[in-house]
């Protein structure tokens, strides 16, 4: 027996107990993360066809034909790490460090194997692609009101008597945390531009239209104030803005916002009542925050748990690790190009980029606007080594393929961005490929570096990370998890209050307290959601399950004379893709949805080539993907 985690880029990160049996692998949850305990989803059911699938690559190779293709060449780990550092060497050469750009995510989440590589590109002082796609214009707003993006610990809901999920699909995206709610007995409501699984199995569903939340939200706070439902005391002793805050309110009209949310007076009143009296928790999603007004909307929808006396009554993202010092931020002495997610074909088209080592990350999947990176890719000198599991979409435009290896066979520690627990992950089995951190000390010995830094073996970082936090890495090898209290929820603004007037967003050029702007494009809303068994474009091609499919509402569906099943042309300035229509209610007029980044080399397309490469530039340029239209036509 084993203990393990599951690494993958999720909320739940679920503690995990692996049996060997008769060379058969056996996958539970473990019981001592009280959050996970229960049982294991769907695609954390299947993790054995993962680890053993035979899709996966076991031997590095070397391209031989022309991209995009997966002409390669099988080669030995010694002549492919020496064709990337000669690569790597020539592109110093010939133009200049911060034209080598490490990319990488989080498709694997372990403290060592996720960050251990920026050590080497920091040394050489590289380019590292900023982390802004996932939760950044959140985050940034939340930093504003609160200091940090930290909000309470999910095991605090035994204590509350109603959960909001809004802008989350929590009955897919955070089962657990779903279910915990469900085992607790909370009234749960949602807040979602879809009728999704979770509004479904809501008491209460509020179907706003898209990118109105910060309207929303303020609306509720107007109620809240107008009607002396706060918490005076609270405001008074934990909060500065609140007069400024009031008279703003005062400035707004509640039948506009009625009018541009969709949400009926009465509702929204119905709304602020009940919250104030029961002081629920909002769990804020990180889809409604991927639009032009995202960060406004949670910046006004965090402000709303302060008003009924809530230090952090929300849930957001939280992290438990510092990564520093795994990262080597020390080593750098030159900064390199700052280049976000969204930015890589501009700097590929710039020829500012030259070189892309590429991990835990399938772009020419999930990054938005296709057309325009692979047009940028294959119109340009570029060079990309890629680590990967397997031959994904990426790996047709790469020019070095490095096999990785999965979680259960290498030894780490994870956290977890929803959770408070810090999970132990053993070896234990053996299949193939090596780790990013093996990967990068394979590099640095062909750079010739001689650092000692660049050899530090995982336990060591880990033990060292631990000890500082005051943990014992023994310890957690033996419990395989431990739970790190929250040790306080105290803002960590300047002014040590929430501070609803703030100083923060002002000094970033924003007005001071949440405003709505008014986003307009031309056609349907296109909302890309995630799918239950995937998670980005991960398990596409290993489970297979795939819903390429776009929903639209009937009333839309009767204007452009579309019937359920018909074929379908999907439109807009990115790009065209062709196929199925589904007709539902579940999706409001004005808006359709298709599920994000399954793999095109399997469908010949995904929704991403739709999707606009645009950015919330005010807040950190957070990823603005959602903020996106396109026109539906019968074939």
């Amino acid at each position: 027996m084993t203990f393990n985690v599951c690494m993958r880029d999720c909320y739940d990160t679920c503690a995990l107990i692996t049996e060997i049996r008769n060379g058969k692998m056996i996958v539970k949850a473990n019981p001592q993360n009280r959050v996970t305990q229960n049982f294991l989803c769907p695609k954390g059911a299947l993790l054995p066809n993962w680890v053993f699938s035979e899709k996966r690559i076991k031997m590095p190779l070397i391209r031989t034909g022309q991209k995009p293709s997966l002409e390669f060449k099988t080669s030995s780990w010694d002549e492919a790490i020496s064709l990337i550092a000669k690569k790597m060497k020539d592109t110093m050469v010939k133009y200049d460090a911060k034209s080598i750009l490490l990319y990488y995510y989080y498709g694997d989440r372990g403290f060592v194997n996720a960050h251990f590589p920026h050590r080497l590109f920091n040394y050489l002082n590289a380019s590292i692609i900023e982390d802004t796609i996932c939760d950044r214009a959140g985050e940034e707003a939340l930093k504003d009101i609160y200091g940090s993006a930290q909000g309470m610990d999910p095991e605090e809901l035994e204590n509350e008597k109603l959960l909001i999920y809004w802008g989350i699909n929590a009955a897919w995206t955070n089962m657990h945390g779903f279910y915990l709610a469900k085992r607790l007995g909370l009234e749960i409501w949602t807040v979602d531009v879809t009728k999704t699984q979770t509004a479904k199995k809501s008491h209460r569903f509020f179907m706003i239209k898209p990118e109105t939340d910060v309207l929303f939200a303020l609306g509720i706070a107007k109620i809240i104030v107008e009607r002396k439902m706060y918490n005076s005391e609270f405001l008074k002793q934990h909060t500065i803005g609140f007069k400024e805050y009031k008279e703003y309110l005062n400035s707004l009209d509640l039948e506009y916002i009625s009018k541009v949310t969709g949400i009926d007076m009465g509702d929204m009143d119905d709304f602020a009542k009940n919250y104030a009296q029961k002081k629920g928790v909002i769990h804020i999603g990180y889809g409604l925050q991927r639009t032009l007004n995202g960060g406004e909307a949670v910046r006004a929808i965090s402000i709303l748990p302060a008003l009924v006396g809530k230090m952090r009554g929300f849930i957001y993202s939280n992290h438990l690790l510092p990564r520093d010092y795994v990262r080597g931020k020390k080593l750098r002495k030159k900064e390199g190009y700052k280049i976000t997610h969204i930015e890589l074909a501009d700097y590929i088209e710039d020829g500012k980029i030259k070189f892309i080592f590429i991990y835990g990350t399938n772009p020419f999947a999930t990054l938005p606007n296709q057309n325009k990176l692979r047009d940028a890719v294959l119109n340009n000198d570029v060079f990309i080594a890629l680590h990967d599991l397997f031959l994904t979409d990426t790996a047709l435009f790469s020019d070095v393929f490095l096999p990785a290896n999965t979680f259960f066979e290498r030894r780490d520690i994870t956290d977890s961005y929803y959770h408070r627990y810090l999970a132990f992950n053993d070896k234990a089995i053996s299949v193939a490929g090596k780790s990013n951190s093996e990967v990068a000390r394979m590099l640095a010995r062909a750079l010739g570096m001689k650092e000692k830094v660049f050899y530090e073996g995982d336990d060591e970082i880990i033990e060292k990370v631990l000890r500082k936090m005051g943990i014992s890495y023994k310890e957690l090898q033996k419990k395989g998890v431990i739970k790190i209290p929250s040790s306080s929820y105290e803002p960590e603004t300047k002014s040590g209050k929430i501070e609803l007037k703030s100083s923060r967003a002002i000094k970033r050029g924003l007005c001071e307290f949440p405003k709505y702007k008014p986003v307009e494009g031309n056609g349907l809303k296109l909302i890309s959601a995630t799918y239950l068994f995937t998670i980005s474009s991960q398990y596409h091609n290993t489970y297979g399950y795939e819903d390429p499919a776009i929903y639209i509402n009937p009333e839309d569906a009767i204007v452009r004379g579309i019937k359920n099943g018909d074929m379908v042309r999907v439109f807009n300035s990115c790009g065209s893709v062709k196929t199925i229509a589904r007709i539902s209610n579940d999706i409001q007029k004005g808006v359709v949805l298709m599920y994000k980044a399954f793999w095109p080399m399997k469908l010949g397309w995904n929704v991403n080539y739709l999707t606009p490469t645009q950015m919330n530039e005010k807040y950190g340029k957070g990823n603005a993907v959602h903020s996106a239209w396109v026109e539906v036509e019968k074939i």
